[in-house]
């Protein structure tokens, strides 16, 4: 199996297959992302021979594999008919592939038709996930996103209308101390003209090597607290009027929660009311501090 630099996925990918066909970020530039600064290399794709060789180990191993999750930041910027290549080889090696998943930025969907879109849809990409973090245009714009939030609806209205379902991170923590309110408020008006099936969301944690650190160092922005961050997450959940799946599920997290909105919002934010009130603003930040690796 070739691997390249550490391997993410999406906690809800557990259950399925991964396939390298990436590696890198061809944006490498948010300013909180530490996540592939162990690969030697921006960005590139994976030879077809060395994809081909992974699916025939997979098709020896897991000859039953329903879902294919294609590793890399955001696979999605391969052209269509690359995507269709390698959808089609896929299927060739595992006779009951059905469906495949990968990280995409909002940016990788813009140069795609809705028309290109559809084919991907065809050929069996679904449940795409793509790490908006906000839809707040001041956010987006100072952690260099490179998109803002009419992206993210023209984007994502392109996605729905080909069928393709997706699925967002959410970045608790993202707008900085005392901003987010006005964050998330700026956030639920592009969310809710959207449909992710899933809205999983991470905690901000800002490491030394980041570029974020570095502004926090010369005083341009300050972190929320960690109480901050709890308060903003349940603030996101009271706003959502849209149905989709909420997940907390990650290591950035200190604790796991999930439910379905909009029937479990009560429980949801009753989970963070519980965290808040058990534990100390120190005891809270002691946990993002020894958090060595997302």
């Amino acid at each position: 199996m070739n691997f390249t630099g550490t391997i993410w996925r999406p906690p809800y990918e557990a259950w399925s297959s991964l396939l390298q066909v990436t590696a890198g970020c061809t944006h490498h530039k948010c300013k909180f992302c530490t996540l592939y600064e162990d690969i030697p290399f921006k960005f590139r794709m994976s030879p077809i021979s060395e994809i081909e060789e992974v699916l025939k180990v997979l098709a020896e191993m897991s000859p039953d594999t329903r879902r294919l999750f294609l590793v890399g930041a955001n696979p999605f910027v391969l052209n269509t008919q690359k995507l269709k290549n390698i959808a089609h080889l896929s299927k060739q090696y595992l006779q009951r592939l059905t469906n495949i998943g990968c990280f995409a930025r909002i940016t990788d969907i813009t140069p795609k038709s809705i028309e290109e879109l559809k084919e991907l849809r065809t050929v069996g990409y679904n449940r795409i996930t793509i790490g908006v973090e906000t839809g707040d245009d001041k956010a987006l714009e100072f952690m260099n996103k490179g998109y803002g939030s009419v992206d993210i609806l023209e984007q994502c209205g392109k996605l729905d209308e080909a069928d393709i379902e997706y699925n967002f991170f959410y970045l608790a923590g993202i707008y900085g101390h005392g901003k987010s309110a006005e964050g998330v408020k700026n956030t639920l008006k592009i969310f809710n003209q959207l449909n992710p099936k899933i809205i999983g969301s991470s905690m901000l944690t800002v490491y030394p090597s980041s570029e974020l650190y570095e502004e926090i160092q010369n005083g341009s922005w300050q972190e929320e607290s960690e109480k901050e961050k709890l308060a903003e997450l349940k603030m996101l959940i009271e706003g959502l009027e849209i149905k989709t799946h909420f997940a907390a599920l990650g290591a950035s997290n200190m604790f796991n929660m999930q439910g379905f909105l909009p029937n479990d919002r009560e429980m949801l934010c009753s989970e963070i009311d519980k965290v808040r009130l058990q534990y100390d603003e120190e005891f809270l930040k002691s946990y993002r501090q020894n958090l060595k690796h997302l």
